[in-house]
């Protein structure tokens, strides 16, 4: 387990990935003669690698995470930030020491990974009362997850128990059996929290007045993102508009009709707005009414096709993004008579409203779109799962499965 902790990582991993490139470069005592393009370098070698073991630490909080397919994206991306920062500063560098840094980085933690593997699946122990067997069947494996059969852990080590804590079957038994736990520093979790964990849904038929709150989404964060996707669209501009012409060109030869498919849809504060997407659908798609996509449509052309499953036709949506009535990533947002009908159905349904509506979101990449009121239901769960979750790291992680979701089709309808 000690080589999992964060300050050998940090400590003895630097001393590979800096110091290792700076002396086969350099040579020893190189440190007494540092100038500004050995400060520089080291100095990107080190930040980028801090950067890439608290991004991986992080996104292992999350559900359904498998680190090892997040080790390039994730150091590749730390290091040609470092790169750009010292390229738009004009700030000398030598590039043999920061790519035999990038290289050692990526080889320490696929190291790390393979050592440490043994050690990262968690041992749960569940309390058979209540609705704590529901975790039984999303047991997966990061995780192991054993029921009881009575108030003892029989000699086996476990990293938590997780017990119902509001069911009424929990007999005083159980609760000194759970009051010995916490006394000998076992945690004890109750069953909401550790689903939410593992399914990267939050249930929302019933919510307590803290859990509203905790569903409040930072205020801070919120600033920061809307900057961050101001200018993350400029940049990508003179990449993303090329390839809006061409695709532009294609849904105008495909079939006859507009080129964009201008829609209103509710975004934050339940507020209608008008959204921009390129035409996948014949013309008059919807003249019987709105009605959700589903797998096979009839409605889709042959280009439609094609930019729904590369997620292409959402491009428009970056003017969405630079007017503010949209972000880069957030809840999808719908049309106000799906939005109308699903709040009937739907407990709670509007508070997904809380945030900016996304081009793309936690439940498109896990789910796919949903293509009913069941598929919605599940749908918002992770929507609430995102609320409540709210932060860089979640963004981060979203971006990364998004862009693989682009290159499988995951989800496309």
């Amino acid at each position: 387990m000690a080589l999992l902790t964060l300050p050998f990582q940090i400590v003895v991993g630097l001393a590979v990935v800096a110091l290792l490139p700076a002396l086969e470069r350099w040579g020893w005592g190189f440190w007494f003669s540092l100038n500004s393009v050995r400060i520089n370098t080291i100095t990107a070698i080190v930040v980028s690698f801090v950067v890439v073991i608290v991004t991986q630490r992080r996104l292992l909080r999350h559900p359904g995470v498998q680190i090892l397919a997040y080790v390039v994206p994730t150091v590749t991306s730390a290091f040609l930030f470092a790169i750009a920062v010292l390229f738009f500063s004009r700030e000398g560098y030598s590039r043999q020491v920061l790519f035999s840094g990038y290289l050692l980085t990526l080889g320490w933690c696929f190291v790390g990974y393979f050592v440490g593997i043994r050690y990262r699946r968690i041992k749960l122990a569940i309390v058979p009362v209540g609705n704590a067997g529901v975790l039984l069947d999303n047991n997966t494996s990061a995780s192991e997850i054993r029921e009881l059969t009575k108030p003892d852990l029989q000699g086996v080590r476990y990293d938590g128990i997780v017990a119902d804590l509001r069911s009424n079957e929990l007999t005083p038994e159980w609760e000194r059996f759970l009051a010995e736990c916490t006394l000998n520093h076992i945690p004890v979790y109750h069953v909401k929290q550790i689903s939410e964990s593992v399914t990267g849904r939050v249930q929302i038929e019933h919510l307590a007045e803290n859990e509203i709150g905790s569903l409040l989404p930072s205020m801070a964060y919120s600033i920061f993102k809307r900057i961050c996707d101001f200018f993350a669209v400029l940049l990508t501009f003179p990449i993303t508009l090329p390839i809006m012409a061409l695709t532009a060109i294609a849904v105008k030869l495909d079939s006859p009709g507009p080129v964009l498919f201008i829609q209103n849809r509710v975004g934050q504060g339940n507020k209608t707005y008008k959204i921009y997407k390129f035409r996948s659908m014949c013309l008059d798609s919807e003249k019987d009414g709105a009605r959700l996509a589903q797998s096979e449509d009839i409605r889709v052309t042959k280009v439609g096709k094609f930019i729904r499953k590369t997620r292409l036709d959402e491009l428009p949506q970056f003017f969405n993004v630079i007017k503010g009535e949209m972000s880069l990533i957030g809840p999808r947002p719908e049309q106000r008579a799906f939005v109308e009908k699903f709040e009937d159905e739907i407990p709670f349904y509007i508070y997904r409203h809380v945030v900016k509506p996304g081009i793309t979101g936690w439940a498109q990449v896990v789910q796919g779109y949903a293509s009913d009121a069941d598929d919605t239901r599940i749908k918002i769960q992770h929507d609430f799962y995102y609320i409540k979750n709210f932060s860089l790291w979640l963004d981060i992680l979203i971006v990364f499965k998004t862009l693989k979701t682009i290159f499988t089709g995951f989800g496309a309808k």
